[in-house]
């Protein structure tokens, strides 16, 4: 089932009510979800491989916080913050400013930098370690089973 954009986003709390959250597919939702945005945005930073680091690793951290509380909706959520480190470092990585297209809409040709390419790396780590957790597939398996 895809991630359900039509909810109260403002006024729902997802740990108290974990039935309304759909897992949609990669990042969607990733900014809208409470507590889990208030929880994670503050830490979620990419800029060089020091900060990413730091970062990714205070997001496995509340990762491992929420698997131990059983609140899958949290670990989805910390699994999607380090997707969205990933991907956004690429994007960095291969183009100047993260400007992927032109003003004309053509895709800008690529000019990697190194420092966003490891930053991405570190989250990619952490995301897999994630995604791959049998717990968290276990879990997302119930979920999907059970609200959809």
């Amino acid at each position: 089932m895809s991630f359900d954009y039509d909810l109260d986003f403002d006024h729902t709390d997802f740990r108290k009510n974990p039935e309304l959250y759909r897992v949609g597919r990669g990042e969607q939702g990733v900014l809208l979800v409470e507590p889990y945005k208030s929880e994670i945005l503050p830490h979620w930073r990419f800029k060089t491989p020091d900060i990413a680091k730091e970062s990714s690793d205070k997001i496995y951290e509340l990762y491992l916080d929420y698997k131990k509380r059983d609140d899958f909706v949290g670990m989805d959520m910390a699994r999607k913050f380090l997707q969205m480190g990933y991907t956004r470092s690429r994007r960095y990585a291969n183009y100047k400013g993260g400007k992927k297209y032109d003003e004309n809409g053509e895709i800008n040709d690529r000019d990697i930098d190194d420092e966003k390419a490891a930053s991405a790396k570190i989250f990619e780590e952490k995301w897999i370690k994630v995604r791959e957790d049998e717990d968290y597939l276990k879990q997302k398996k119930e979920h999907q089973k059970k609200y959809g």
